[in-house]
């Protein structure tokens, strides 16, 4: 594929051997999935066009098509993209996808769309000039007063993920959570290798990016609210009792101050 380095590669071959697994995550991670579709639902309508660029195996791309939109699903990963052609197949629906690189769309050139959503790319592709490949290029097929939906992996994930899921593991891999907790204190990029190469944002960092673009700025929230340090606690608990905890976390997750309590951040902008 075209300008595929070896950290595209990389990233290509984990979602190809990976493609069940991350189907399943969002039911494993239903909060950060319920409200990202809360806040992607105030502006995605039924017949809306929508292109869900770096789409995975399409849990959101299958969720728009339910709602009745006409969707394109595009992913570096032919094997996410074979999983949703059988997967909307066996579930009636009609869904359009392709193997894509976000940064050189060329497979849809001239189309436009009335919404567009870029979760994933931006948290793998580590270059800012990569970053910002991808996001002029999908803004090029996005229709004037259309919206640019794009997700970033928070720079505090690592320490949610050890204290969640692996509290001895700070010993073992000391040194990377040593340049973690650095860079909290530094405005350089911090990469890493998580499950697999990621660039991990900061609030300000991702609004600054974001900020270089004709966009309006509609909403940028903490997809998780101040859920995700208790989320396995969460999901324990009876359906009401987590729908109503999700009911909350919707209310305060674009507060700045809990911003730090999310694993994932999402923009969503209204192409000027």
């Amino acid at each position: 594929m075209k300008g595929m380095n070896t950290t595209m590669k990389m990233v290509k071959a984990f979602y190809d051997d990976h493609t069940e697994e991350e189907w399943t995550r969002l039911d494993r991670r239903p909060i950060e999935f319920e409200i990202a579709k809360r806040f992607l639902a105030r502006f995605i309508k039924p017949g809306d066009k929508v292109l869900d660029m770096g789409g995975g195996p399409g849990r959101y791309a299958i969720w728009l098509a339910k709602m009745g939109c006409k969707v394109t699903l595009a992913d570096l990963s032919s094997k996410n993209v074979g999983f949703v052609k059988k997967k909307s197949k066996e579930l009636g629906l009609s869904i359009r996808a392709l193997q894509l690189d976000a940064r050189y769309p060329d497979g849809l050139k001239g189309e436009k769309f009335d919404h567009v959503l870029l979760f994933g790319p931006l948290y793998h592709l580590l270059e800012e000039k990569d970053r910002k490949r991808a996001v002029q290029a999908n803004l090029a097929l996005l229709k004037p007063g259309g919206t640019l939906s794009c997700t970033f992996i928070s720079s505090y994930t690592i320490m949610l993920y050890y204290l969640k899921n692996a509290p001895n593991q700070i010993l073992e891999d000391s040194e990377f959570m040593k340049k973690s907790i650095q860079q909290f204190t530094s405005d350089e990029p911090f990469c890493g290798l998580s499950f697999t190469q990621v660039y991990y944002t900061k609030r300000k960092e991702a609004l600054a990016f974001m900020s270089g673009f004709p966009l309006e700025k509609q909403h940028f929230l903490g997809m998780e609210g101040m859920l995700a340090p208790f989320e396995k606690m969460t999901n324990e608990q009876p359906e009401e009792v987590v729908n109503t905890w999700i009911d909350i976390a919707e209310q305060v997750c674009e507060r700045e101050d809990l911003m730090s309590w999310a694993e994932h951040f999402l923009y969503i902008g209204k192409k000027m």
